[in-house]
């Protein structure tokens, strides 16, 4: 296989653990060269860093104008280190940044295109990625054939751990841009918050409508002195309000225990919840994907179950 190009992101002054999962995914593929790409301003160290640490050889771009994200100045800094690697893969985490500037990388090089996959491998002239669809329910797999740019799962694999020869290199690109940056404004926090709860007590679609909430799983989680939390489709619906949301595009927990009650598991809850020490599920299908993950499972209806908890838990601590 060609070389597969790593695209990094910098959160809070240090490489994201997702992209650290990227290079697992590009080392895992047989026969790739791993190529990594650093873009900032004053990431001289990181680069090195991140080639360090697995990406191999790594391209950076550090520039004034790419101190903060803009689409733009990223899609010209990943096409310029795409032609000067030869990249045939390109790999983008699949985050707001990813969703954002990895379609407009494809559109440009005009090339293969495929999103939130959560294992990629070697093909025949191209490449092998599987996904996850019908709410974690089922796995596609996705060929391409040529150069390809793909987005990966935050979470769906370990970050790579190893070391990697390699230095850093600056790319040149033309980085003036059509959008301009003009500031970071951070929504003040409201609600509840989830990360500082040591149980946390979640609802899914399975709970059926939003009155069950406050009669089936707050209980619960206000006799185990927890919070009660949510999956995404429940927050889309408008059952609950963002806050409670865990996943991927919501909080990411690791509490002392989580219960799941009517989720089925789709891969954006998991990345959310699967670092909880101790993992209770509670769904009627057998073959729910939450069990993978889950260190007790109940296959039930939660409508038995969880008040039986709630009623059992409160004898014991009255």
């Amino acid at each position: 296989m060609g070389t597969v190009l790593v695209v990094a992101e910098i959160q809070n002054g240090a490489i994201r653990e997702a992209s650290y999962e990227l290079v697992a995914a590009a080392q895992g593929i047989d026969g790739a060269e791993v190529n990594g790409l650093v873009i900032g301003s004053g990431v001289g160290e990181l680069a090195s860093e991140f080639a360090s640490k697995g990406a191999g050889k790594t391209y950076v771009v550090d520039d004034a104008a790419a101190e903060n994200y803009n689409v733009d100045v990223w899609s010209k800094a990943i096409k310029a280190a795409a032609e000067a690697s030869g990249a045939e893969l390109i790999l983008i985490a699949n985050t707001p940044t990813g969703w954002d500037v990895a379609p407009r990388i494809a559109a440009g090089l005009d090339c293969a295109f495929t999103s939130d996959c959560i294992k990629a491998g070697a093909g025949d002239g191209g490449y092998n990625f599987v996904r996850r669809v019908f709410n974690g329910k089922l796995d596609a797999e996705v060929s391409t054939s040529g150069r390809t740019v793909a987005t990966m799962q935050p979470g769906a694999i370990a970050p790579f751990e190893g070391s990697s020869d390699g230095g850093a290199e600056a790319v040149s690109a033309d980085l003036s841009a059509g959008a301009k940056f003009v500031e970071i404004k951070v929504a003040e926090s409201t609600g509840v918050d989830l990360t500082k709860a040591d149980v946390i007590v979640s609802g899914g679609r399975g709970v059926g409508d939003p009155e069950k909430f406050p009669e089936i799983i707050q209980p619960l989680a206000d006799v185990l002195g927890g919070a009660m939390g949510a999956s995404r489709p429940v927050v889309d619906a408008g059952w609950l309000d963002h806050p409670y949301q865990v996943g991927s595009s919501g909080q990411v927990v690791a509490p002392k225990l989580y219960i799941a009650a009517g989720i089925s598991g789709a891969i954006q809850h998991l990345v959310g919840m699967k670092a909880s020490n101790f993992i209770v599920a509670i769904n009627k299908d057998p073959d729910a994907p939450i069990f993978e993950v889950a260190d007790i499972g109940v296959v039930a209806d939660l409508f038995d179950i969880v008040p039986a908890l709630t009623e059992a838990v409160g004898a014991a601590k009255g």
